[in-house]
């Protein structure tokens, strides 16, 4: 285990803090609250926080490549029925335009964890939101010409979405207690496609189910031990080289930012029933681990 200082930077509570994007113009990170429907921005100059309610719940976010430079961005996201272009305004209302609606195999799914490839091609994992079914019937998808298209079925619970520095490797996770799996594949940067999808770290004997992830400049894959209050990171090669302490126990995503790319935040899940033990649980954390990151690709529609 490492011993850094954790810092909340936003006590919250959220119940489920997901999908952090750090915003290096305005020098905030957003993230979503999955139940509370709304996207979330923080401030690190002011140290202020606003949300903006979302129509649905809403899995993951990323920024719309040109729009950067805005007053305030818009964001890609993929939520309960498809995938929309959010605007939030500065009067706390936000606009939404549809780009797909999406006709889910089952009721009760909707999109989980997701990002865009390293060329701005957004993609988003499906799931059974009562996860006490286990239901593999989950699958990532990737937006073409405005509709989800599948590449990948079989999950319950897909998370973990991230890319190499390079772009040419993908991995992502099955967080269900059931799987606790995370994949590595070849990624053609041309088509899209992954190809050759291995095993590469079996979480069962680790603390912590694989959640919401990153990858920082050297290539490594820091991923959220949900359950186990622990941020792992595994070298390229697969080794687990460091384990970060939280102060709670249900830890969601990771994402690097701040002035340097040296910090990584990291969102969390608000459970239920007594929380003396980690009254922070769904606020959003900050630490330096002593590596940079890289900045969040955007999305080009």
């Amino acid at each position: 285990m490492n011993t850094f200082e954790v810092n909340c930077v936003v006590p919250g509570p959220f119940g489920v803090g997901e999908s952090p994007v750090w915003d290096s113009v305005r020098q905030s990170l957003w993230w979503l609250d999955i139940p509370g429907r709304s996207l979330c921005c923080w401030n690190s100059r002011s140290g202020l926080t606003r949300q903006w309610a979302t129509p649905e719940q809403t899995g993951c976010i990323a920024m719309v490549e040109g729009t950067q430079d805005a007053f305030l961005p818009l964001w890609v996201a993929a939520m309960e029925t498809g995938v929309t272009v959010l605007q939030p305004l500065d009067n706390g209302r936000i606009e939404t335009r549809w780009l797909t609606r999406c006709d889910l195999p089952e009721p009760g799914m909707r999109f989980n964890d997701g990002r865009c490839d390293r060329q701005g091609r957004f993609h988003a994992g499906s799931m059974v939101m009562d996860m006490g079914l286990a239901r593999p019937v989950g699958q990532w998808f990737s937006l073409i010409k405005q509709t989800m298209q599948p590449w990948q079925a079989g999950l319950i619970t897909p998370n973990g979405l991230a890319f190499s520095p390079d772009g040419r490797t993908v991995y992502w996770s099955d967080s269900h207690p059931q799987v606790q799996c995370v994949w590595r594949a070849q990624y053609d940067t041309q088509t899209g496609q992954a190809h050759g999808a291995e095993v590469w770290i079996d979480f069962a004997p680790l603390p912590g189910r694989p959640d919401g992830a990153a990858v920082d400049e050297d290539g490594a894959y820091w991923i959220c031990g949900n359950d186990g209050g622990l941020v792992h990171r595994f070298t390229p090669d697969g080794r687990l080289d460091r384990s970060v302490v939280l102060p709670v126990k249900k830890p969601a995503m990771c994402a690097f930012g701040g002035p340097g790319m040296d910090t990584l935040f990291v969102t969390s899940i608000r459970p239920g029933g007594d929380l003396s033990d980690q009254p922070l649980a769904g606020g959003v954390f900050a630490l330096r681990p002593g590596v940079r990151g890289l900045d969040e690709p955007r999305c080009i529609l």
